[in-house]
């Protein structure tokens, strides 16, 4: 089996959990591809006393042949053909029960969870039934579940109020890889790339595990985009669908959503979607993008202004892999070459700079420790102006509770970034719009994060830091 690449965290709970003197039932859940199976298979590889797998649109019948497969496999015996959930689990109590006298803590792991929830099945009834019935009294038991539809997960397993209510003892979401733990996956697979082109791979992938797996450390990264994205044979093209499809039963109406917020890059309030979308929003919106956020697809705005209502905070477009998808590839004509055509056109720069701020966003943590206030209790927010005429906005805004403020400005470059007069007076005029609106107290410092670093000049010092890409790595 191949190395685990970071996960630390993860890793450390999971084996916490595996060894615990109590019964414990832990829910694993996260994007698509983003490592779930791989890292519980590795972790555990023949410890698990049972595993199986839903079929992925299957049929009831379908999953009880899934399940009696899996009986098979472990126990050696075919079991008698079930009907049932309740039926299946009965079974399965049988069989873990000749584990348990053998006094072998006993790993059982069900994998695409939501598959097996197919319609009328009482699936997770009878789940509950055998978890509060007979599984949560054996005290030298670990019942791991997962699944890729994160919405699910989270209503009907996680905050369900049947039988499963208050049952998870522990809840992992599984997130994709940080800058770092892209480099030591690129790197212990033998690529040679600079951390420009990492940052730029995770701009199209976003740490995404299983498509930092498709690329060939022989190709640029250009023509790992093409090959991927553009050929004939394009692997990542026909991905898009495939995600949504098996995130969500009705995929049709999130892709409307995804593809209205792909247009505007500093994001839609629930009112703003509702009219761009021609739909009510009597509810079903408000829940489509709940599910949204929680499959790390669109992050909600913290907000400054307390008195903004739920309704208008706003929703803004995080996936890089989507955003990838509707800005270029679902608009490529067949050009088989078209990254490589396509590189420092306006269109490609100006991606660039998006996705340079969505990458700082989601390595505030990075940001923080760079600046050395990572013991510091912060709240970090994106901010745009209510009031003012030139619509001032700050993608990144990061309150500590020194009284200080961060207001960073983001700036992709392939060298060192010139910062002339006209983008100082629109900074000035960010700050103060933001002071006088905002009317906080705290101290505000402008913070510049570039890719390479700072060209010394009149308006240099219009900052009080700079980082670079490489303090996005740590």
């Amino acid at each position: 089996m191949k190395k685990l690449i970071g996960r630390e965290k993860e890793i450390e709970a999971l084996k916490r959990y595996t060894s615990s003197p109590h019964a414990e039932f832990v829910a694993i859940y996260g994007r698509r591809r983003v490592g779930k199976t791989f890292l519980v298979n590795n972790l555990f590889d023949k410890k698990l006393s049972f595993t199986m797998t839903g079929v992925l649109n299957g049929t009831m019948s379908e999953q009880m042949e899934a399940f009696a497969d899996a009986m098979f496999e472990f126990s050696g015996q075919l079991p008698p053909k079930t009907k049932t959930w309740m039926e299946a689990f009965r079974i399965l109590k049988l069989y873990l029960k000749t584990k348990i006298e053998q006094k072998k803590r006993c790993i059982i792991f069900f994998d695409e969870l939501p598959a097996l929830d197919t319609q009328r099945s009482g699936f997770v009834r009878a789940l509950g039934y055998f978890w509060n019935s007979w599984a949560s009294l054996q005290d030298n038991l670990t019942l791991i579940v997962c699944g890729s539809a994160t919405s699910w997960m989270i209503r009907n397993i996680v905050d369900d109020k049947g039988g499963l209510h208050d049952r998870i003892t522990h809840e992992i979401h599984l997130r994709p890889f940080s800058l770092k733990e892209t480099e030591l996956y690129l790197n212990s697979n033998g690529f040679k790339w600079d951390r420009l082109s990492i940052a730029q791979s995770y701009m199209v992938f976003g740490g995404v595990p299983y498509y930092l797996g498709l690329l060939n450390r022989s190709e640029s990264f250009a023509l790992n985009i093409d090959r991927l994205f553009f050929s004939e044979d394009e692997e990542l093209r026909r991905e898009y669908k495939r995600l949504y499809s098996t995130l969500f039963k009705a995929p049709e109406s999130y892709m409307a959503i995804v593809r209205e917020l792909s247009k505007v890059k500093d994001g839609l309030t629930r009112e703003e979607l509702q009219t761009a979308l021609s739909k009510d929003s009597s509810g079903s919106l408000s829940a489509k993008l709940e599910d949204l956020v929680n499959c790390d697809i669109i992050r909600k705005y913290n907000v400054k202004q307390k008195q903004i209502k739920q309704t208008s905070a706003i929703y803004q477009l995080t996936d890089f892999y989507s955003l990838f998808y509707l800005t270029f590839v679902a608009r490529a004509e067949n050009e088989t070459n078209y990254w490589s055509n396509h590189i420092d056109t306006p269109e490609v720069n100006t991606w660039l700079g998006l996705s340079f701020e969505r990458l700082c966003m989601v390595h505030i943590q990075q940001i923080k420790q760079a600046l050395h206030i990572d013991r510091i209790s912060t709240k970090m927010y994106s901010w745009r102006s209510h009031k003012s005429n030139t619509k001032a906005q700050i993608d990144i805004v990061l309150e500590r509770a020194d009284n200080i403020t961060n207001i960073f400005e983001v700036k992709y470059s392939n060298n060192d970034y010139n910062f002339n007069g006209y983008e100082s007076e629109k900074l000035r005029n960010r700050i103060n719009v933001f002071r006088e609106e905002t009317q906080t107290k705290s101290a505000l410092w402008p913070t510049l994060i570039t890719t390479y670093g700072l060209n010394t000049g009149i308006h240099s010092s219009d900052f009080v830091g700079v980082l670079t890409l490489k303090d996005l790595f740590l």
